[in-house]
């Protein structure tokens, strides 16, 4: 078969299987799913957004075997679609988002470079992602050279392309409109210097995510008036052996007016958002949900009409 025609046969088919498949519990994270799609919980004074989310994928478009020793039967595109389908059934008002590495971990990626990655997200739905540094692993040719097929928007505020064939394709933020809900979603990235080849990533330019977080929150917050933001971060969760290295719990803590740090690198699992105080003693939700499609996470939003927040939070074993 030709390599066109199987990545447009196996887009549809996973797609298509995926909405065939029996429907996972979702109702068992804890989280109330709402069955009125005009204001997503029952009450007309209160908004409701979905939050869904994927980090560090690595090209894993198959579940893994039923013989593996860790994860037999868990994950898979296919999986992934029917419980997103699902999910935007109960509630319209959904964001889905990936917080980077998309690429490289299975043949998939070796053969195909990323386009059967970004076609399959673009059928999912995906709304906004940002880039790791695995997204680099075929340079920023390869990676431009795969864009045409991602039908979403992929945001990074730190990484400063514009010397660079990316200048321009890849926005520092973003905003979306849901039912009346302002929400701005910006991407930060990871130092690639000694951790990606210098001739992958060429000119870009690496900026300190907390200076350039507190830029992205003013605009945000201040200046576009949204009343959720979000950040998709490829920092990683934490790091024992270095607590001095900026990470998504010590950017929590030194800026203020992010609703929500959605992170990647670390494949760390956690079943819930982490909530952190930060520079203002306020409350926000750190969430990562591992890796290689295992896990999609789930954070719920109930905004009343004062704009005053709740959420809830849970990752759901796909």
């Amino acid at each position: 078969m030709k390599r066109r025609e199987f990545i447009q046969k196996t887009a549809a088919a996973t797609a298509l299987l995926g909405l065939g498949l029996p429907p996972y519990c979702a109702a068992a994270s804890g989280i109330p799913f709402s069955t009125d799609n005009s204001n997503g919980n029952g009450n007309c004074d209160t908004k409701h957004l979905t939050v869904l989310h994927t980090n560090d994928v690595h090209s894993y478009i198959d579940p893994f075997p039923p013989g593996h020793p860790k994860n037999p039967n868990m994950g898979g595109v296919a999986r992934r679609a029917s419980l997103i389908e699902m999910i935007r059934k109960e509630n319209s008002n959904v964001l889905l988002l990936d917080a980077g590495d998309i690429f490289q971990g299975t043949p998939y990626f070796n053969y195909y470079g990323g386009e059967l990655e970004f076609r399959l997200m673009s059928m999912m739905g995906y709304d906004a992602a940002t880039m790791g540094n695995h997204d680099f692993d075929n340079s920023i040719d390869g990676f431009y050279a795969q864009l045409p097929h991602a039908k979403f928007e992929f945001v990074s505020a730190n990484y400063d392309f514009k010397n660079t064939i990316l200048d321009g394709k890849v926005k520092p933020y973003t905003i979306f409109h849901k039912n009346g809900i302002k929400v701005g979603v910006f991407g930060l990235g990871i130092g690639l210097d000694g951790l990606v080849d210098k001739k992958n990533y060429k000119e870009t330019v690496y900026n300190d995510p907390v200076g350039v977080s507190q830029d992205m929150v003013r605009i945000l917050k201040q200046d576009k008036k949204c009343d959720i933001v979000i950040c998709l971060s490829h920092l990683g969760y934490k790091y024992k052996d270095d607590p001095d290295k900026i990470c998504d719990l010590k950017l929590a803590t030194l800026t203020q007016d992010i609703d929500l740090i959605i992170g990647g690198h670390t494949h760390t699992f956690l079943d819930k958002p982490t909530i952190v105080k930060n520079a203002i003693n306020q409350d926000v939700l750190v969430n990562q949900v591992g890796c290689y499609g295992i896990n999609l996470g789930r954070v719920d939003f109930y905004l009343d009409q004062n704009a005053s927040k709740t959420t809830l939070g849970k990752s759901i074993i796909v």
